[in-house]
């Protein structure tokens, strides 16, 4: 069983509605009402430079922890925003409040006193990335796997692995 908590304390049981592999998104269904939805944003008006904020329960420990950086890069949303384990799949807002990012990595030294130290690298998928992805899970409640050669479910629109190929140049490059 999946349990939500919210800011306020409460807590509501979850089901799955639908998932997308290929994006490692997933929507929850919640049967409550008076519930506060986030505005979705616009990957696209982000600008390198722009501040965002990101919230997540970093180590399953710290629920609601937020953290502040600024848009590094942008094919792949590049943050200086803590991205720490437990905060991979929360938002990632622009300081209007909208969400343009979901978060799904950071990058870290392997720890050899030999290797140059390596902090706040983190990335988000662009919500325009997923969009599409999200309402066509809320309308159908499409739960699909991707067979090996990463093509999804039929009722998934097509998908621009774009991202992936931006996060693997840029990790090649060290």
């Amino acid at each position: 069983s999946i349990t939500v908590s919210t800011n306020n304390g409460k807590s509501y049981e979850a089901t799955v509605r639908g998932y997308n592999e290929n994006y490692d998104v997933a929507v929850l269904k919640i049967n409550a009402t008076g519930l506060r939805a986030v505005t979705l944003g616009k990957s696209s008006d982000a600008n390198v430079g722009d501040e965002v904020v990101t919230i997540g329960n970093p180590l399953g420990e710290l629920t609601f922890s937020l953290t502040s950086g600024a848009i590094s890069a942008l094919k792949l949303i590049q943050t200086d925003a803590a991205i720490n384990s437990g905060n991979s799949g929360g938002p990632l807002f622009n300081l209007y409040g909208e969400v343009i990012g979901i978060t799904n990595a950071k990058y870290s030294s392997g720890g050899s006193s030999s290797e140059a130290s390596i902090d706040n690298i983190g990335f988000a998928i662009p919500i325009d990335e997923v969009d599409s992805i999200i309402k066509n899970i809320i309308k159908n409640g499409t739960k699909n796997s991707s067979d090996s050669s990463g093509n999804s479910g039929s009722n998934v629109p097509d998908q621009d692995d774009s991202w992936e190929d931006s996060i693997e140049d840029f990790f090649s490059t060290f």
